[in-house]
Parts: C-alpha cells; sequence; structure tokens
C-alpha cells in the first residue's frame, strides 16, 4: 500500500508512485470546478492556519480558496500585519497558532527549511508554500497535472528552463519532480543566474546560454518570473534580458509545434515573455491556475481530512 504523507515539504523526496497519486487525487476536484455549486462538506469543522511570513497574492488565495471550497475554516497570518514586526521567533509563532487548534498548517517562509523545522515540533501536517530559494512543491504538482493533462503522460519530455533559475524554488521543484518521469531538463538564462552546480540537481540537467540552442527539441517550455530587483543588477539590463532571453513567437517556433508554455505567475509582460505568447494557444498560464486549486484541494483533503489512501475520490456530502 502506498504511504501517507504526514506533511508535503517539497518535491525531493516524494516517490513516482506518490507524485501519481497526488496528480490522480487531483482530477475529481478538477471535475468539481466545473459544477454551478462548487462547495463541499468534506473539511467541515477542520481550520487549516495559512502562515505567510513573505508576501503572497496568487499562492496564498489559491489555498483559502481550495479550502473554503473543503467547507474548512482558516486563520490568516501575514508577516506585514504580525508580531513578528515585533521580533517574535518562527517557533513562538507557529506554537501561538498550533495552540488554536488547527488541523493543518500552510506555511510561506523567506528561509529554506522553515517548513521543514515548524513540521519536525508540531504535531499536525505542515504544507510548504514556498521556503526560500529551496522549494514550492504545489507549484510543481500542479505544472506536473498541467503537462499530464494536455500531453496525456509526463514521462520522457524535454524540458527547458528560462530565466533566474538560480533564486527560484519553482525551478528546483520541477527539477525534482519532473526527473522522476525521465524528463530531460535544458536550463538557460544570464550566466549568473544558471550556476554549474544546478546540473547537480538531478539527472539529465544540462546547462546552455543562448535561448535558441535551449529551445531546440523542447516539448515543454517553463518562462520563469524575472525579479524586479534583479533585472537592474549592473551585468544585467532590462534591454539585454528582452533581447537575449524573452520567450518570442519567433523563438517558440524552434521548439516543437505542440511545445507547452507554463509561467507560475505573475508575468511581466514585454520583459521574460512576449504577450502573443503569453495568450497564444501554447500557453497553459489560466489552466496553471485552475490546477493549483485542484492540487491544493486535493493536498488538504488528503493531508487534513485524513483520506484513505486508496480513496478513488473525494467524499462528498
Amino acid at each position: 500500500m502506498l504511504q501517507r504523507l504526514q506533511h508535503l515539504l517539497g518535491t525531493e523526496d516524494l516517490t513516482r508512485e506518490q507524485i501519481a497519486f497526488i496528480l490522480d487525487q487531483a482530477r475529481p476536484f478538477q471535475e468539481f470546478h466545473r459544477h454551478p455549486l462548487k462547495k463541499l462538506a468534506t473539511l467541515r469543522g477542520k481550520t487549516v492556519a495559512l502562515a505567510f511570513f513573505e508576501s503572497s497574492t496568487r499562492t496564498r488565495i489559491s489555498f483559502a480558496t481550495a479550502a473554503a471550497r473543503l467547507g474548512a475554516d482558516t486563520m490568516n497570518l501575514q508577516a506585514e500585519s504580525s508580531s513578528l514586526k515585533k521580533g517574535e521567533s518562527l517557533l513562538d509563532t507557529v506554537r501561538t497558532l498550533e495552540a488554536m487548534r488547527p488541523d493543518g498548517i500552510v506555511i510561506r517562509h523567506t528561509s529554506s527549511g522553515a517548513p521543514e523545522f515548524v513540521a519536525q515540533r508540531l504535531g499536525i501536517p505542515v504544507v510548504n508554500a514556498g521556503d526560500g530559494t529551496h522549494e514550492h512543491p504545489t507549484q510543481a504538482l500542479l505544472d506536473a497535472l498541467t503537462i499530464r493533462d494536455r500531453k496525456g503522460k509526463l514521462d520522457n519530455w524535454n524540458l527547458t528552463i528560462l530565466g533566474d533559475i538560480l533564486h527560484s524554488r519553482v525551478a528546483r521543484s520541477n527539477i525534482h519532480l519532473l526527473s522522476k518521469f525521465g524528463v530531460s531538463t535544458t536550463l538557460c538564462g544570464p550566466a549568473m543566474w544558471v550556476p554549474r552546480e544546478l546540473e547537480t540537481l538531478a539527472p539529465n540537467v544540462r546547462r546552455v546560454f543562448r535561448i535558441e540552442e535551449a529551445l531546440d527539441e523542447a516539448d515543454i517550455i517553463m518562462v520563469l518570473r524575472v525579479q524586479s530587483e534583479r533585472i537592474h543588477e549592473p551585468a544585467l539590463a532590462a534591454e539585454e534580458y528582452i533581447l537575449q532571453y524573452q520567450l518570442t513567437p519567433e523563438r517558440l517556433r524552434i521548439a516543437r509545434p505542440d511545445a507547452l508554455v507554463l509561467h507560475p505567475g505573475p508575468m511581466i509582460r514585454g520583459l521574460e515573455i512576449d504577450p502573443a505568447v503569453a495568450d497564444g494557444p501554447q500557453s497553459c498560464v489560466l489552466e496553471q491556475v485552475t490546477n493549483g486549486l485542484a492540487i491544493r484541494m486535493a493536498l488538504l483533503y488528503h493531508l487534513v481530512g485524513g483520506a484513505p489512501v486508496e480513496a478513488p475520490e473525494p467524499a462528498k456530502e
């Protein structure tokens, strides 16, 4: 029998079978979002704590919506309005949350390893919503669900990741996850953002610095968000980045004709991606958002609701 997950802290330690299980569990929730009434009683009486020690809009709203649609209550902590500004430690803050008896905690933190630190000290499920430059596992899972829906399978594709890979937890989680399915990964961006050690994250990972070479034979193209504060570094200007690395319609034609374009959002149109590509038929950006809800509902159902490992469908009222 498949081993039950106690937490979701990253994709590196997930098995191929666990990943496939989570994706399968998300399928009924994809169908559920097409219904006119989007409310279940699956987690009625449960409470999910959303502890976001780093600013977030999309991920926080996605988790809050997932919990609400399962019937759970939420308690929210945001760094800009919390006692962290007064010097309270991470451990004291989460213990205060735990004293309010939530049934699970979703945490985003600027420090790599913070969710694992919390999981080792609390007796409730912890979901990593992004920690430093370490991992963002639910983003990788929703990306995998999107790829599997569009392509029919996850195995043996050529993945190209463009942009600031050094600072990207999304890139790391995707590399760890997709490598378990035999995906070959090409990393491309300015040399300072694609250091050699990234090639050791998983098998079949290589670096190139010309976007034309990176896109050749690509089945999946993942465009990363470029942080505004980094695009003004002395070694890089926005105009140079656009000239060398922006994904344009012309460059997209170098990839395979049915190549998918993914972006974790929010997109900076006209910088990392051309609007014609972002809104084109190969773009999966809006599907990623919808699939994010399905993945997060499936995880909360499994971790907080205590769904049986072999459950084929979510519990309904």
